[in-house]
């Protein structure tokens, strides 16, 4: 087996649902594109069959960490690669899981389909124990992928050949950590988590995977190493909940991530201590209500200082090169004053929302909506199921503050957006997570929304902050689409602004951003710190959205570059972001 020192992405992809017993398969697979899609008719799941040449898992195929960098659609891809399970796991059940795939996959363990998913973003795994076998086995992966088909949710994925404006390169097929799993034959299978701070617990509602007569789920929560919690009960069928009540309570909030470790065990008294199952997890003690205006974490009116995070390297496209580059982005964005991002127009994977919870870092959980054709209601079917299992798969990362299903959901060829789409996501969303407000779309066309956001690219301070004033004093509150979304008294803010267009050492004329470019450093900084000022001192605005943290590729708006060198002293942005705004307590 590789060392982790030779596999790429090496840590555990799963922070929030850890076990030790796991094999990441990371590296070196064989690859081809089929760019007729003929590959199953030609044999190319057969363990026999070789692929012509070779990628580096995770990365996609358009990037460069990949190893194979091709830039053109590709309407189809395959994976293989073979892997030896331990020799101690000879018991329970073997479990293959993925990050993400984009977009269609199908997949075989030595020639016999295990399954199928559909979603570029979230997570699936399969349970392969039938088609292993002890020494060498296959694994073999297939993806399809079609950017313009408006069928599928594309991001900011480019619909052509080059990257354009806010359209940036592609990723297709594998972009997210593959590895196997052994649990034992009844094990833990997931959890959902309630904070509960001002009754000192936590709830879990705990889902079970085998035959549960006579086991028993024990939960124990640590505090910096010091136990604070436990309870036990009794598991009747595939769902159990508890509460676990703890005797100190540490509030998680805004630059202080404060996590509790928790663990959890799985044992029947019939059946021997190797076939008890454990797993590692932890939770943060916070909640999140809208109060009139104010947006309220632990009862205290929080203004988000957020920036836009579009979730893009130079290197490794949708995928971060390392664990580290993660943090790092995270760390750069607290550097300037900012407390939060938006994860825009991406599901980001779970080590980044770890990193969020550990750094006391607010997101709001976003989908990849463009390109997706939401004019019929077809499109439900190709959207809210990919969307509730990433909301399931987050719900329990205290980082995360509210869901925002869509993002600018511009009519299509003439037809207009089917509002009946996102009523129905909206919905659906609220009753899965009832916790955390919900935006259905953000900037336009609102339909049904717990906060009305605007996205404004006013480039003249002046003329920004004038338009907001009538609000002050009970007038007009401004609207960018009157005829097509109404304002209901919402909490209200600005969820992108700014955009200023800034890169002077970039000579090409492809270059983008919004409105004029400054004509100076200094001109950049007063026009910053005049659209930011605008909506800290503003009464009804809880927070604000600036676009963005870094540029990418062609877009030149960023406060870093692409490969995170910074453009201005963050001191500077960070004086501006940290006064104190007019609605925080």
């Amino acid at each position: 087996m590789e060392s982790n020192l030779s596999i790429p992405r090496p840590e555990y992809p799963r922070p929030q649902w850890v076990r030790d017993r796991w094999l990441n398969l990371n590296g070196p697979w064989q690859f081809e594109i089929d760019h007729g899609k003929s590959g199953k008719e030609r044999g190319y799941h057969q363990p026999e069959h070789a692929l012509e040449g070779t990628i580096n898992v995770p990365f996609c195929p358009e990037s460069k960490l990949s190893g194979v960098e091709y830039k053109d659609f590709m309407a189809a891809v395959w994976y293989k690669r073979e892997f030896t399970l331990p020799e101690d796991w000879n018991s329970g059940r073997i479990l293959l899981h993925f990050g993400a795939v984009d977009y269609e996959t199908e997949v075989w363990v030595n020639g016999t389909s295990v399954g199928t998913h559909r979603g570029g973003y979230s997570s699936f795994s399969f349970d392969i124990t039938p088609q292993v076998k002890e020494g060498a086995n296959v694994v073999t992966v297939y993806a399809e992928d079609d950017v313009r088909s408006g069928s599928q949710p594309r991001g900011k994925q480019s619909g052509r050949f080059h990257s354009h404006g806010c359209d940036y390169t592609r990723t297709t097929g594998i972009w997210q950590t593959v590895w196997l799993e052994q649990v034992p034959e009844t094990y833990l299978a997931d959890m959902k988590v309630v904070a509960d701070p001002a009754n000192a617990c936590v709830h879990l509602e705990v889902k079970v995977s085998g035959n549960t007569a006579g086991a028993q789920l024990k939960a124990s929560a640590f505090y910096e190493g010091k136990e604070v919690g436990e309870t036990t009960a009794v598991v009747q069928g595939p769902c159990v909940k508890v509460t676990v009540p703890v005797s100190e309570v540490h509030l998680w909030e805004a630059g202080h991530g404060r996590l509790y470790d928790l663990k959890l065990s799985l044992e029947r008294p019939d059946l021997p201590e190797a076939d008890a199952d454990a797993v590692d997890s932890y939770f943060g003690l916070r909640t999140v209500r809208l109060d009139g205006l104010a947006f309220r974490i632990n009862e205290k009116s929080v203004f988000q200082r957020l920036v836009l995070d579009q979730g893009f390297y130079p290197d490794g496209i949708y995928t971060a090169p390392t664990d580290e580059d993660l943090r790092n982005d995270i760390e750069i964005s607290l550097g300037l004053g900012f407390n939060g991002a938006r994860l825009h127009e991406k599901m980001f994977e779970p080590r980044f929302l770890y990193w969020a919870d550990r750094l006391g870092y607010l997101v709001w959980g976003e989908h990849a909506n463009w390109g997706l054709d939401i004019t019929t209601p077809a499109s439900l079917s190709r959207f809210l199921p990919e969307w509730l299992e990433g909301v399931e798969r987050d719900y329990n990362h205290p980082a995360i503050i509210g869901w925002c299903p869509f993002n600018e959901t511009w009519d299509r060829d003439g037809a207009k957006q089917d509002n009946e789409v996102l009523r129905i996501v909206y919905e659906t969303t609220k009753r899965l997570d009832p916790t955390r407000p919900v935006i259905d779309t953000s900037g336009n066309f609102h339909v049904v929304t717990d906060i009305f956001d605007l996205h404004d690219y006013d480039q003249n301070p002046e003329t920004f902050r004038a338009r907001y004033e009538p609000m002050k004093t009970g007038g007009e509150v401004y609207n960018t689409f009157p005829n097509r979304q109404t304002y209901g008294g919402q909490p209200y803010f600005i969820s992108e602004y700014g955009g200023i267009w800034w890169n002077p050492d970039q000579k090409d004329d492809k270059a983008w951003g919004y409105g004029d470019r400054p004509t100076s450093e200094e001109a950049f900084l007063q026009r910053y710190e005049g659209l930011t000022s605008a909506l800290l001192e503003h009464p009804m605005m809880f927070g604000f959205c600036y676009t963005q943290l870094y540029d990418v590729e062609q877009e030149v708006n960023g406060l870093y570059t692409y490969d995170r060198r910074q453009k201005f002293d963050p001191e500077v942005i960070r004086r501006i972001n940290s006064r104190k705004a007019a609605i925080e307590d």
